[in-house]
């Protein structure tokens, strides 16, 4: 039987760094991350692709509030809806090109996430979203639009929104059954659309989850063999800003759980990655894997045929 593995997949890796986001772009991008996929499949993986939308919503919602006089702005889970539509639809084209007929579907699935209420993240936003601004351009939109702003790096200023973790996947019973038909799934597209439970159901609630996490819940709930943490270095390294900065090929989850302790993994960088790899092989996971797109496959089928220099960084289970 195939194996299962569930991709998370950065916003970043869509609109890149230095880009202004038209659709060509992200479409030329979608057409890289699509290869990568593939060539997962063509190893015998089933795939699940769950991808973040940091940049393409806050710029959605900043068309949305410079609209506003014109027609009615939506709120922010409701434009979150709209970028898993919007990207699923970027990716399942992609995919399908770059899979030349060979692949039997690749489904798009508008998904909703649980999350809870009394998350303390509802009260200290920490998700940036949308582009970069000036010290002078921040200061304007905490003045006239009520965000919250930070400073991200040295690159400027962004909005920051509330980022609670991922309870539950409320489609999670459809995306099993498109796995066992061997479909190419790209679910909790963004994080997923937050919702709560209310009076009349499920309600959106104002929140961006970090797709690291809902990828990690939706590899638990699925019964995945692996995780696959997408991001722009091909492995973790320790002691990153000394001299005696050093990559690591494989440790073990006992190993990661340590050195997330000892604070080598910061938040703001490969923290929710280790983290969301740590939790998918403590509730049963076998592998998890962080590099590039193009060293996925190598990383999970490490072994003699490849080098180490080829592969990413492996975190394992005490019990593989």
């Amino acid at each position: 039987m195939p194996r299962t593995a569930v991709v998370a997949l950065g916003g970043n890796a869509i609109t890149r760094g230095g880009q202004s986001g038209t659709y060509a772009e992200q479409a030329e991008n979608a057409h890289a991350m699509a290869r990568a996929v593939c060539a997962l499949r063509d190893a015998g993986w089933n795939v699940v692709l769950v991808h973040g939308n940091g940049p393409q919503v806050g710029n959605l919602a900043i068309q949305q509030d410079e609209a506003a006089s014109i027609v009615p702005a939506l709120p922010l889970f409701c434009v979150n809806s709209m970028t898993q539509g919007q990207l699923g639809s970027l990716l399942g084209l992609a995919l399908l090109a770059e899979g030349r007929g060979r692949l039997p579907g690749v489904v798009s699935v508008v998904t909703h996430v649980m999350v809870d209420p009394a998350d303390p993240a509802f009260q200290r936003p920490t998700k940036p979203v949308g582009p970069y601004f000036t010290r002078d351009q921040a200061a304007d939109l905490v003045r006239e639009r009520g965000w919250d702003m930070v400073r991200d790096g040295d690159r400027g200023h962004r909005r920051v929104v509330p980022s609670p973790k991922p309870v539950g996947i409320v489609e999670v019973d459809a995306v099993r059954a498109l796995i066992e038909q061997h479909m190419i799934v790209v679910a909790g597209g963004g994080g997923g659309i937050p919702v709560i439970a209310g009076d009349h159901g499920l309600e959106g609630i104002d929140a961006v989850i970090d797709k690291d996490f809902t990828a990690q819940r939706l590899a638990a709930s699925v019964n995945a063999d692996a995780l696959v943490l997408v991001t722009d270095t091909p492995k973790v390294y320790v002691d990153f800003d000394t001299p005696d900065r050093r990559a690591i090929d494989e440790m073990s989850v006992d190993e990661a759980a340590k050195h997330l302790e000892d604070g080598q993994f910061p938040d703001g960088s490969m923290g929710p990655k280790v983290r969301a790899a740590v939790r998918f092989l403590r509730e049963g996971g076998r592998t998890a894997v962080i590099t590039t797109a193009d060293r996925a496959g190598p990383s999970l089928d490490a072994g003699d045929a490849y080098g180490a220099e080829l592969v990413g960084t492996r975190i394992v289970g005490t019990g593989r």
